[in-house]
């Protein structure tokens, strides 16, 4: 069985995007915590996205590389980003490029079939569908990238869920600004 792991930069107050998605406050990350993104994107196998976060990530990292300032990691995350398969759940989009595949039925019930299978860990991104799949029990770790900013609202990165999970603490570590870095994984 593959492992599921939903990660995300996030306020204190728990969003990923203040009100009009605005991520502005996470600003460019420091070289450490970007090198912590990288070494976690280069261990992943498989990534899923939901269709807000796909629209982000595809208008950027596809050329990352060719970026004028482009930093030694950031040139390695855009390869990294292009090369890792990567499954978009969208009901409105109707096609995908760059490794990916999109489905737009059941997202549930195919993260339950990709998690069933043999292979290397995965990722999941977008508060909607990690949501669905946190509902669903399917998430086994959750990585939480804290930045010391208060936002008031916007785009949760927990959703209300049926009932409780209980969370193992496996990491924490500090980064330049104050950020702080939590992994839990979920307690079976």
């Amino acid at each position: 069985m593959r492992k599921l792991s939903y990660g995300m930069n996030v306020t204190l107050d728990g969003y990923i995007a203040a009100p009009g998605d605005d991520i502005g406050w996470s600003g460019p990350p420091s070289e450490e915590l970007f090198q912590w993104w990288l070494e976690t994107e280069r261990a992943n196998t498989l990534s899923l996205y939901g269709r807000k976060l796909w629209e982000t990530m595809s208008s950027y990292w596809p050329a990352g590389d060719e970026q004028p300032d482009a930093t030694a990691a950031e040139t390695e995350f855009a390869r990294i980003w292009r090369d890792t398969p990567k499954v978009v759940f969208s009901s409105t989009l109707s096609t995908v490029s760059w490794n990916s595949r999109l489905v737009t039925g059941d997202a549930v019930a195919e993260i339950a079939r990709l998690k069933a299978e043999d292979g290397g860990p995965m990722s999941i991104g977008g508060a909607t569908l990690a949501g669905a799949a946190m509902r669903a029990g399917l998430i086994d770790e959750y990585v939480l990238a804290v930045y010391p900013v208060l936002v008031g609202g916007g785009t949760p990165f927990f959703t209300a869920l049926d009932s409780r999970a209980d969370l193992d603490l496996v990491e924490t570590r500090t980064f330049p600004g104050g950020v702080v870095l939590t992994r839990y994984e979920t307690r079976r």
